[in-house]
């Protein structure tokens, strides 16, 4: 029988220029960039522009991509009403699964796959989602859609037109710090979904639909919603070493801790953790972040022997918190970020495109007789 892997544990299915991680060291590198130098220094649409052309763009470059981002903000003329149709109390996540289909709807060409075509499309799709996040939460709020503003950034754009007002420089560095480290996780799952997708020759759309629907999922993008539950259901700062304890004595999962690929510190906390800090104390949640550093304490001193840490999920939910997003808009902020990633695979998959069709290995009974209905 051929060699089974369970989960794909192991199995090399792509290559890719976007991102190098070495989980036992702790390494997370855009395009050979350490994350940790990316995040400090650079924006959000440099770093799109990076993962979609294999490196830093020059000053003229980069003011002219993000013009072209910027350009794209406004939805299609219907989608705002189609936006308005929706149940104000559907899950964004579902939302941004929808809209993010509908926007074939208003593309003349929607099927075209031409490299040149495919980046035009990731350009206006990447542009267009946090118009969508931003109008569905004022709409089901009851409070007025605000437009989008081109000649804002893509942080300062989206805090914008969420909360009606430009947000400090702390917040929009700490949000577009989140959406850096976010961007791109090598082969992940929905990454992966999003490759298999187009590798059938599909279209964009159809590929970021279904890489938002494996996003969504609490083993993968939803863990930082469950990382705020279990902040609030702690009382205090004293009550985190009885609360972890009792957690990891019945065997339970402590949310934020632990990586599929990291065995070592995962490179892309620790940057996220100074934000959170200097974020709760500017928001007035220092009580929030003092339970976060303790309970890292806490399971460092429990399960760390065991090359388990804290995630970017970990310190992400406090840092979406401190901004202000409530949290049902935690998953959505990853769709924001990773739709960069899920691009440039996309037209990595298509520039060298082989069909995805691993095996089964059937495990079932073999030659079994037929049993008529009379008699079953």
């Amino acid at each position: 029988m051929t060699d089974y892997a369970k989960g794909l544990e192991g199995v090399i299915a792509a290559e890719t220029r976007m991102s190098y991680i070495d989980g036992q060291k702790g390494i997370l590198e855009y395009v050979g960039i350490p994350i940790g130098e990316l995040a400090s220094k650079g924006t959000f649409e440099e770093t799109v522009f990076l993962l979609w052309n294999q490196r830093l763009p020059n000053r003229d470059e980069l003011a002219e991509f993000a013009r072209n981002m910027h350009a794209h903000t406004g939805l299609p003329a219907g989608m705002t009403n189609r936006l308005l149709a929706l149940p104000m109390q559907a899950h964004p996540m579902h939302v941004m699964r929808t809209m993010i289909s509908a926007l074939s709807m208003h593309d003349e060409d929607p099927n075209n796959i031409e490299l040149d075509a495919v980046r035009d499309k990731a350009m206006k799709i990447l542009s267009r989602a946090p118009t969508i996040i931003a109008y569905f939460d004022r709409y089901r709020r009851g409070l007025p859609l605000i437009d989008p503003k081109p000649d804002l950034d893509f942080a300062h754009n989206f805090l914008y037109m969420l909360n009606g007002a430009e947000p400090t420089e702390a917040m929009a560095r700490a949000f577009e710090i989140c959406m850096i480290t976010h961007a791109d996780h090598g082969l992940n799952n929905s990454t992966f979904t999003a490759r298999v997708i187009i590798s059938t020759l599909s279209d964009i759309y159809s590929a970021l639909t279904g890489a938002i629907g494996s996003l969504r999922g609490p083993l993968h993008g939803g863990a930082n919603e469950g990382v705020m539950r279990m902040l609030w259901e702690i009382p205090t700062v004293d009550d985190v070493e009885p609360y972890i304890l009792g957690k990891l004595e019945r065997k339970e999962k402590v949310m934020g801790f632990g990586h599929r690929v990291y065995k070592a510190h995962d490179p892309r906390a620790a940057e996220l953790k100074k934000l959170a800090g200097q974020l709760a104390r500017d928001t007035g949640n220092e009580e929030l972040y003092e339970k976060s550093t303790r309970i890292e304490q806490v399971m460092e001193r429990a399960v760390g022997s065991r090359g388990i840490y804290a995630n970017v999920d970990f310190y992400s939910a406090t840092t979406y918190h401190c901004i202000g997003l409530k949290l049902d808009l935690f998953t959505p902020m990853f769709v924001l970020a990773r739709l960069a990633g899920w691009s440039g695979h996309i037209l990595e998959q298509l520039a060298d495109n082989r069909l995805f069709r691993p095996k089964a290995a059937y495990v079932g009974p073999h030659d079994q007789p037929y049993t008529p209905i009379e008699q079953r």
